[in-house]
């Protein structure tokens, strides 16, 4: 049912098929992972692409961690800016459970590129890291060479924290 709502040319029911994903998928595994694959790489675009990666991808990744190496590390040398975007934000609602290292060498890959979708995930990502470990994320963007647009992703919590300290 998933697949079907996916190829379907409204994106309402593009939506009705991740949902239904995400609500009837009982077992995290890699069928989920294969569907959330499936997903990402048909009808692409930013909305639909990181519901699947935070909420199909992260929820299977999370609960088998030992499928990162076949899939998120496959993903993050993709062609597919899509993929590279789901393998950035699958981790993003872990908090605490993030793998920094694995965070952080993503990142670094694909720090380089020119996209806006990648350089804004990058951003959003270490954002979102930054209200677990502030200083962490603060040590590690203020050593690497990032776009500003993620740069300036990134900075919006910790900035408003700086300030708030200061008051």
């Amino acid at each position: 049912m998933c697949f079907l709502c996916r190829q379907a040319d409204q994106r309402e029911w593009q939506y009705t098929g991740m949902e239904l994903a995400v609500h009837f998928y009982r077992k995290p595994g890699e069928k989920m992972l294969q569907l959330a694959e499936f997903m990402i790489t048909h009808k692409s675009w930013w909305d639909t692409v990181d519901l699947v990666a935070t909420k199909i991808a992260g929820t299977a990744l999370s609960a088998s961690p030992e499928l990162i190496p076949a899939y998120a590390d496959r993903w993050i040398s993709s062609e597919n800016i899509w993929l590279n975007r789901s393998a950035l934000l699958f981790q993003l609602k872990f908090k605490k459970a993030t793998g920094t290292n694995l965070l952080f060498s993503y990142i670094l890959k694909c720090a380089s590129m020119h996209e806006f979708f990648i350089r804004k995930a990058i951003g959003w990502a270490l954002r979102e890291y930054s209200k677990t470990t502030p200083d962490l994320v603060r040590t590690f963007v203020e050593s690497q060479k990032l776009s500003p647009l993620s740069r300036k992703e990134t900075l919006k919590i910790l900035a408003k924290r700086s300030d708030d300290q200061t008051d």
